[in-house]
């Protein structure tokens, strides 16, 4: 597994746990930098030049931590630096890794244009073959284009001056770690590895960069004692090999929550003459998730999902978390409160969150950073609207998390309203592509077309509403109708149809609720009333007491349902203005956090075996 090494380069860990080679580079730390307000630096020769302030890579121009903190917006940015590329790389491409940039990135080396992306939420790469070689050195200049009003995927990232409601602060350019690896010319890509509990097995597909004959690809389980399981095919004929490694019955080891074991996967592709051309480590958990009526089964067993909503913000860097050990705290302030589980809401997180969960037994709900879908053509606020670039970033992270046992479940959507009667078809279109493909590239877990709102994919896998109604016993009034399949549901203000397809008994839960407004601060300086400086769901609770009793109530409505398999509470933390956290945003307790784990950890009615 990989570890954390110490360092005082800003977030120095390998960013990719899973598929890990020993010859590698962070490129973290000091670039040059430049804003670009009119995006007119390319005529401008900006490429070409040294820029004029200096920011600290990953952490992007908006935060305090970048040493930019620039809250204004900024239709274009600029990086610039120059690295020598290890010569000890000789005989192999060097690989330049970008594992999130926000919006529209453009990169250049030497000089040359080396690649283009369009999405902030997944990684992109660039081989540098022809352009520098090991030894040599290599000017990488990025431009990363974030315009306010343009179409894109940016979860809750406001598209005003100032942050309001559930609105934060934006994020704009290289937000995660940016790296350099060392790889043969043939050599191996990204594993799917899949696991079989029926079969006690591992099926591992590895796809390569090319085919040579005789040439093979091989796969090592190995556990705490050793290794566990070998498998060897050979790489000349397909594009993805395959290989199969069944666990002996007495290595048998299921990944879940009260046990999460990994094993240790080493992955190798072999030459004609049986030397190991190419090498890298992974880790994989045996874990199933499966469907059997309105209940949702890991490993066959009833687990109650008591999750919770994570928008994964801190004060000091926003969707950039300011060290691997923030990353490790979240969750066990999560698991400290008794959630075993988040939703991970309105981005896609980076991958060493998901190795955390992974080891710590997290269940989470791998999501898209891409709330709405329901704003008025023409106005400012048109800027998240479903497009064919929502399904192509949305497969990336899939294919980019694919092999993380603690993801149980895939939500591309989130919130789409269906407002307006000639934009419905255009989201029907993109809510079923985005299903369908999740469910091409992924069919091991359940998929929710969308969370809340409108469903219009008749055979999602899963059901669900989010209901911020704040008294428990009305609350408990809407719950009611799962039992008689007429559950809760959000509704909408389409002209001639209704919000979501008709509910066909699929397993239902409760995405989004509670919400419940507590700062004790906030509320003594404001004496009870509302302030714009303090926002959450509902009336704010009177006092501490009030939100136990609140809390409780609530969560014991859905803990009470054997039909329900779990819940998601908003939420972990604070995040700036909206004061809804079990946790302040900076991390800092504000309630009787035993107290919070004891309401939510009696057994739900759910739980049956």
């Amino acid at each position: 597994m990989p570890s954390t090494p110490p360092s005082s380069q800003p977030r120095s860990e390998h960013p990719r746990p899973q598929f890990v080679r020993p010859d590698w580079l962070c490129l973290n730390g000091e670039w040059q930098f430049e804003i670009d307000r009119s995006d007119s630096g390319l005529e401008r020769g900006v490429a070409n030049r040294e820029l004029q302030q200096r920011i600290v890579v990953p952490f992007a121009p908006e935060t305090e931590l970048s040493g930019i903190a620039n809250v204004d917006f900024l239709e274009a940015v600029w990086y610039r630096t120059t690295v020598t590329i290890p010569a000890g790389w000789a005989g192999n491409h060097a690989i330049l890794h970008f594992q999130a940039v926000d919006q529209d990135a453009t990169v250049w080396v030497n000089g040359v244009e080396v690649v283009r992306h369009r999405g902030g939420f997944t990684p992109f790469s660039a081989d540098l073959s022809g352009v520098a070689s090991p030894g040599e050195e290599a000017t990488i200049v990025v431009r990363a284009r974030d315009s306010r009003y343009g179409v894109q995927a940016r979860g809750k990232q406001t598209t005003k001056y100032f942050n309001s409601g559930c609105h934060y602060t934006r994020t704009t350019g290289i937000w995660q770690t940016v790296w350099l690896e060392a790889v043969p010319e043939v050599h191996l890509l990204r594993p799917r590895i899949t696991p079989d509990v029926a079969g006690s097995t591992f099926h591992v597909s590895m796809p390569i960069s090319a085919n040579k004959p005789g040439w093979k690809v091989r796969a090592i389980i190995s556990d705490g004692t050793g290794e566990v399981a070998t498998a060897e095919v050979r790489a000349d004929l397909d594009l993805a090999p395959r290989l199969v490694l069944p666990i002996p019955a007495d290595r048998v080891r299921l990944w879940d929550t009260t046990d999460p074991h990994l094993y240790g996967v080493r992955l190798e592709l072999v030459d004609a003459d049986g030397s190991v051309v190419d090498a890298a480590d992974s880790y994989a958990g045996l874990r199933s998730v499966s469907i059997n009526g309105q209940a949702v089964l890991i490993n066959g067993k009833h687990v109650f999902q008591r999750l919770v909503l994570d928008q994964g913000y801190w004060p000091e860097s926003l969707m950039t978390a300011p060290s691997e050990e923030a990353l490790v705290a979240d969750i066990e302030l999560s698991l400290a409160a008794g959630f075993n589980g988040a939703r991970l809401h309105q981005k896609v997180f980076e991958e060493r969150y998901l190795y955390h969960a992974d080891r710590l037994g997290y269940l989470v709900w791998g999501e898209f950073g891409d709330w709405g879908g329901n704003v008025a053509e023409g106005t400012q606020e048109d800027n998240q609207q479903p497009t064919a670039s929502f399904v192509t970033q949305w497969l990336e992270a899939v294919e980019r998390d694919y092999n993380h046992p603690s993801i149980i479940g895939w939500c591309p959507l989130n919130e789409t309203h269906q407002l307006l009667h000639d934009r419905i078809t255009q989201l029907d279109d993109v809510t079923r592509a985005m299903f369908l493909a999740t469910k091409a590239a992924d069919a091991t877990r359940p998929v929710l077309d969308a969370s809340g709102y409108s469903h219009r994919v008749p055979e999602t896998d899963i059901w669900d509403s989010h209901n911020y109604e704040q008294d428990p016993v009305e609350f408990g009034k809407q719950m009611a109708g799962l039992a008689d399949g007429t559950p809760y549901g959000n509704t909408g203000c389409s002209e001639d149809r209704p919000i979501s397809q008709v509910y066909n008994g699929q397993p239902y839960f409760c995405s989004e609720f509670g919400g419940i407004w507590w700062n004790p601060e906030a509320a003594a300086a404001a004496a009870g009333n509302n302030t714009n400086e303090s926002w959450g769901y509902g009336q704010r609770v009177k006092d501490e007491g009030d939100f136990y009793e609140r809390f409780t109530g609530l969560v014991d409505v859905l803990l009470d349902n054997p039909l329900m398999f779990g819940y998601c509470y908003t939420q972990l933390t604070d995040v700036f203005q909206e004061e809804n956290g079990i946790y302040r945003f900076d991390r800092s307790n504000k309630l009787d956090v035993p107290r919070i784990q004891s309401i939510q950890t009696r057994a739900a009615a759910y739980e049956k075996d």
